[in-house]
């Protein structure tokens, strides 16, 4: 069994926690509540090769900014899953700004930037990252926790990650 710390990092009302909640009870609610704070959860994922990888998602407040890096929220952090509104350019821009403050301060370790609400476009929608030289190396995932769609992938693939830099 392996165990690993996920950061959820991103703006306010980006759909962080919407995300962690469809991930762990498989529900969505239409009432907003910001995390003050951070909100611990649990996630078992299965090893295609046998046994369990147990993720530990941080649900960070959104407050933070940058200076989340400074917090002892991140210490012993295996990867960041860093979410933004593809319905909201100014949170792309704010989430490129995290992975690379991520990149930064945890290097070698898993980023995923998370574009929530993908049910809110449609696939004719383009979105465009800021130009930036780690842009290219970013994975980049739609997700929407109002349907499901993508929410266990993005897991999955943020421990495979995870576990492939541990090899």
């Amino acid at each position: 069994m392996t165990v690993s710390k996920i950061m959820l990092l991103g703006e306010i009302g980006v759909g962080k926690s919407s995300i962690v909640r469809r991930l762990v009870f498989d529900k969505f609610e239409m009432q907003y509540t910001p995390t003050i704070g951070v909100d611990v959860y649990r996630y078992i994922v299965p090893i295609p090769e046998g046994g369990t990888h147990n993720l530990i998602v941080w649900d960070t407040d959104g407050n933070y900014a940058e200076a989340i890096f400074r917090h002892v929220y991140m210490r012993q952090a295996s990867a960041a899953l860093v979410v933004a509104d593809i319905a909201r350019p100014e949170t792309i821009v704010h989430a490129t700004k995290l992975a690379e403050g991520f990149r930064e301060q945890m290097p070698g370790r898993p980023c995923v930037i998370i574009m929530n609400k993908a049910d809110l476009v449609t696939d004719a929608d383009t979105v465009n990252l800021p130009a930036s030289s780690v842009n290219r190396s970013l994975p980049l995932l739609r997700t929407s926790a109002a349907t499901g769609q993508n929410v266990k992938h993005a897991f999955e693939y943020a421990a495979a990650a995870i576990r492939r830099r541990s090899l």
